[in-house]
Formats: C-alpha cells, structure tokens, sequence
C-alpha cells in the first residue's frame, strides 16, 4: 500500500432517523441528497476494504470525564421510538479492537466506559443502518464522547489510530453528527440568524481540503448553532493527523432547519495508484481469458507501482455466497513482477487447487477475487503470533517442507491452531521440530 495506516477511510455522516424510509414514509423526499450520499458513502467504505468500522456519537449515554462504548458481543438498532418497530438489526462488536482502543487511551490518561445498554441511540444506528443497507457487512465499535476537552477529542482520535494500526486490520472510522439545529425560524431548536456561519466553516474547511480548521471554529459561533457533531468531527480530525487528507463534501442540505452533511476526509483506496487498486480485477481478467479460451493472459505492457515490483502474493477465489474455491501463491516470489505472479497464481487457484475441480465457464460470473501480496517474513516465536494480523510459515529442520497459512481466516482463532493447519499443509507430523516466521499482507478484494 501506497500508505502506513490500517485505518483506511475516514468520514462524517449524519443521523436524523427521518432518513431511514421505515421512519420518514413520505417525507424523505426531503433528504434524498443525503440518503444517495449514503449510498455512496457505503461504497466507499467497501471499496476501502474495511473489515471494521468504527462509529462515535454525540448521542450516546455521556460521562463527564471518559468517552464511553457499547459491549458487545452483540448490539442492536431499533427504530421503535421513532414509530418504526419493524425496523431493528443486529450487529457484531470487534471486541478486540475495542480493547487495543482502550488499552491505547489508558496510555494518554484517557478512560473508556463500557455500557450495559446494547440499544445503539440513533447517532450510531441510524448511519450504521444505510451501511447495512448499502451491502457492508462487517463488525463494528460504536463509541459516545464525553465532556473532556477538545484536545483530549483529538488525542482520542489518535489512540484510535495508532490501535487500528496496531492490530494490523482494514478498518473505516465514521463521525457521526449533525451541523446547525438553528438554521430555519421553524427549526427544532429554535433560529438563529447567524447559525448558518457554523455550518458554512464546515463545509468549506472540509472543501478546502483543510479540517484543521474546524478546530479553531469560535466557541460561540458552536454554540448559538445548536450543533451536535463537532467532538465527533474533532475525534475524526485525531484519527486522520498524519494521513493525507482526500477531503470531499459528498452532499449537504437543511431541509428541516439542521444542516447534514456526508463527507469524506481520507481514503486510502482513492490514493493507491490505479494499477494497485485493480489487483483482484487483473485476477479476474487472467482466469476468465484462461477458463474461456485457453490462454494465459499477457502481464500489462507498462505495468507500475506495486505491480512492476517483485513480490510473492496469494489468490483467492470465493462465490458470491463465500465458499472457497481456489486458493493458490507462492512464498517467495516466481516471476519478474507482480503482475506476471498474480497472473499465474490466479489461474493456478482457478484450476490446479487439489481441493476443488477446475473452474468451469458457468461459475465465471459467480466468483469473487481477492489477492494478498506477502510482505517480508522474519523469525518468530509463538508468544509472537497473532492470526488475525500476521501469517504463519512453518518449516521442517531439514528445510524441506514448508506450509503457510494466511492471517485472518475464518476459524483460525489461536496461533496454537494456525500453526497446526501450516504444518499438515506442508506434511510436517505432529511433534516434530519446526522453525516459524510470521508475515503481514496487504489484502486486495473486490
């Protein structure tokens, strides 16, 4: 990746239940910039390859002096108090991300609160329902803040990243609130004439490509706007420092007197060069040609970035429903690019995986790509292992038989276990002497 950071999309969204259409009926009319800009506020968190996403609210139950998250392992939206009682889903907790968070704000002096409630108040269920809606399935961390500083919200916001980073897995980071309550004479909050001031420092802070800005936002000016999403937009503002800033106003509006806003602040997917984002395309590409007419697709004539170097990298095929159907790679790298190797080992994984029959021409349509791109292996010991963030290469004392097993995988839950699977995967029996090294990746799907 073109980027250092795990935490691989930032944004700002808002939460007035009247966008959800089980609530509003009729009258989401009235917001269907904001609800197409959730649409495609979605997609981008998918394209990122966020596996997490973690949301804060203002309307969470407050602490004066710790931000607070809900306890999983499960919790739940439900839009009853907004006369929509058919409208509720659940959804997972990342419990362990939740407790590197912790862990890291305990080194700043900062505490986190975990509540009892498992009902999401609607800063949190109402962008995480058109997440939902909009196809991304993951887990979550859903945060409140609190009565702490500013300063103490954004250095919030950094333990958050440094703690995504730590954990080694794709995670999107969604701000949730809504600008000025004060903005028409018939607004929920009563009108102020200058409440529009507020809203329009946002806007062109985030337009400008320079957020920080909304840092030094006059504390009257808030105030006499009625806003509610500044401290969840300062915890984005920590989270992002470092990261180059792809700053876009995706839609905004104030149909009912409340500004709402859909923003972007970063996203790794739209800095990767275009050749490094199309990985599992070029996968794709190579086994429909092979599995059609027979032959091996041609590396791009003029391949760059990360598909000009040389790397070993794994395939996997999956269908649409996630089923495995082919996975091959290599360990170290066979070919002059990464292209080339992505090449063979796709059409490898298509038809030569001992598992599965080669794929037919029926399946094509079917099949999901992703692409993992092995980055250097070192030494390791078992204590050292962690399979949700790093793989696993087992070796004999002969140096003779290998296995490797990617990190992440569904099931594989303790490094006692990964390792197991490595060593029966290279023919290595139980008990007998092995060397182990661990690996990252950088994961690519569709």
């Amino acid at each position: 990746m073109s980027t250092d950071s795990f935490l691989v999309f930032t944004g700002i969204a808002p939460h007035p239940p009247i966008m959800v259409p089980e609530v509003g009926g009729e009258a989401i009319v009235e917001v269907r910039k904001s609800i197409d800009a959730m649409a495609e506020f979605t997609e981008r968190v998918i394209t990122s390859g966020a596996q997490t996403v973690i949301l804060i609210s203002p309307h969470a139950p407050l602490e004066v002096e710790s931000f607070v998250a809900y306890n999983g392992p499960t919790v739940y939206g439900d839009f009853s108090r907004f006369r929509a009682p058919d409208c509720q889903f659940t959804s997972s907790v990342d419990d362990e991300l939740l407790t590197r968070i912790t862990a890291e704000a305990r080194k700043e002096s900062i505490d986190i609160t975990r509540l009892g409630e498992r009902v999401l108040d609607h800063g949190i269920a109402v962008p995480l329902y058109f997440l939902i809606e909009n196809g991304w399935q993951g887990s979550i961390v859903a945060l409140g803040y609190s009565f702490l500083s500013n300063d103490d919200h954004r250095r919030f916001g950094s333990c958050i990243k440094r703690a995504v980073d730590g954990m080694g897995k794709r995670v999107a980071f969604v701000a949730s609130g809504d600008l000025s309550h004060r903005l028409k004479p018939d607004a929920p909050a009563g009108y102020n004439p200058n409440a529009h001031v507020f809203d329009e420092e946002v806007v062109d802070a985030i337009q400008s490509a320079a957020p920080n800005r909304i840092i030094e936002i006059d504390h009257q000016l808030r105030k006499l706007a009625g806003e509610c999403g500044y401290r969840s937009i300062l915890v984005a503002i920590g989270a992002s420092e470092g990261m180059r800033h792809e700053c876009e106003v995706i839609s905004y509006e104030a149909p009912f007197g409340v500004g709402y806003m859909v923003a972007q602040l970063t996203n790794i997917a739209s800095q990767l060069p275009e050749e490094e984002g199309s990985l599992p395309a070029l996968a794709r590409e190579a086994v429909e040609t092979f599995v059609t007419t027979g032959t091996m697709l041609k590396p791009p004539a003029e391949s760059s970035g990360i598909l000009a170097e040389r790397a070993p990298c794994f395939v996997s095929l999956k269908t649409s429903d996630g089923e495995l159907r082919g996975c091959i790679g290599t360990i170290e790298p066979m070919k002059t690019t990464l292209a080339a190797e992505l090449i063979a080992n796709a059409i490898s994984a298509a038809t030569h995986d001992p598992r599965f029959p080669p794929v037919s021409q029926d399946e094509l349509a079917d099949l999901r790509y992703s692409v993992d791109v092995l980055l250097p292996a070192e030494p390791a010991t078992i204590e050292q292992l962690d399979p949700r963030v790093f793989g696993v290469i087992v070796e004999d004392e002969s140096g003779e038989r290998r296995g490797l097993l990617l990190p992440d995988i569904a099931g594989v839950d303790d490094a006692n276990q990964q390792i197991e699977i490595a060593a029966r995967k290279a023919g290595i029996p139980p008990g007998r002497p092995i060397r182990i090294w661990r690996f990252k990746v950088e994961r690519y799907r569709e």
